[in-house]
C-alpha cells in the first residue's frame, strides 16, 4: 500500500497527541513530523516532500492559515480547530476538510474516507485529452486511452482540481476542473446545477427544490445560487 507522508501542527500537546493517535490507526498515513509551531513546520517542509498536513489555526507565532498559504504545494490540508468561524476562510486555501475541536475518532475516520478517495482520484487522474468525432472524448488512464461517449455521461462531479465523468457503469477522472470542462464546446449539453455538479440535460427526470432526479434514479444536489437558472426546457 502506498503511504502518504503527513505532518501534524498544533501548539496544544494534548491535541497533538489525539491527532497523532488517530492518524496512527491508518496505514495510509506515514507520520513524518509533529510540530508545535508553524515556523518549525515550514523549516521541515522546505527540506521534505509532504502529502498531508493536519493544521491547527491558532498557533503561537504564525497561524495555521499563514502556514498553509506558504505551503500550498502540499496536496491535502485538513484544519483541526476550535475556531469554527474560520472554516469558510480555510476552504479558500484548498482545504479538504475542517474538523471542529473537540472531536471523536468517528469524525476523523469520516475525514480519512474523503482523503483516501481524493488520493485515489489524484493518483489515477490524468490530463483531459483532445476529443475526436462529435460524440467521443478520450481520457488517459495510466498509459492507456479510454474512449468515452459524451451522450453516455450522466453528470460531472468536481473534486478540487479534478472532475469525475460519471456514466451508468463507470467513473472516469480527469485532471481538469469543472469550469474548464464546461467551457469546452462539446459539453454545452450539460447544465451546471451546483458548485460541484453539472448534469446532462437529457437525463433530467425531475427538478425539486433541493435536488434533481436523473432518469436512472440518481439524485444530484441543487445549489442555491443555481436554482433560478434551472428548468426542464433548457
Amino acid at each position: 500500500m502506498k503511504q502518504f507522508g503527513c505532518i501534524i501542527v498544533d501548539d496544544d500537546e494534548m491535541d497533538r497527541l489525539v491527532v497523532l493517535s488517530y492518524a496512527k490507526r491508518f496505514p495510509l498515513l506515514n507520520i513524518v513530523g509533529v510540530f508545535d509551531s508553524a515556523e518549525k513546520a515550514l523549516s521541515f517542509i522546505d527540506k521534505n516532500s509532504i502529502d498531508v498536513a493536519f493544521l491547527d489555526i491558532e498557533l503561537e507565532g504564525a497561524s495555521g492559515l499563514e502556514l498553509r498559504r506558504k505551503a500550498l504545494e502540499i496536496p491535502v490540508c485538513v484544519f483541526i480547530s476550535s475556531h469554527s468561524e474560520s472554516a469558510a476562510e480555510t476552504f479558500e486555501l484548498q482545504t479538504l476538510d475542517f474538523i471542529v475541536k473537540p472531536f471523536k475518532f468517528p469524525r476523523f475516520e469520516q475525514m480519512m474516507k474523503r482523503l483516501e478517495e481524493f488520493m485515489e482520484v489524484r493518483t489515477k487522474a490524468s490530463l483531459f485529452e483532445s476529443s475526436l468525432g462529435g460524440d467521443i472524448v478520450y481520457v488517459k488512464t495510466g498509459h492507456d486511452q479510454v474512449k468515452v461517449k459524451l451522450h453516455e455521461i450522466l453528470y460531472l462531479e468536481a473534486l478540487k482540481n479534478y472532475t469525475i465523468l460519471v456514466t451508468e457503469n463507470k467513473r472516469h477522472c480527469v485532471l481538469s476542473n469543472l469550469g474548464e470542462i464546461l467551457n469546452e464546446e462539446k459539453f454545452n449539453s450539460f447544465l451546471r446545477v451546483h458548485r460541484s455538479y453539472a448534469v446532462q440535460k437529457q437525463y433530467i427526470q425531475k427538478i425539486g427544490s433541493q435536488e434533481i432526479q436523473l432518469s436512472n434514479g440518481n439524485l444530484i444536489p441543487v445549489g442555491r445560487s443555481y436554482k433560478n437558472s434551472i428548468n426542464i426546457g433548457q
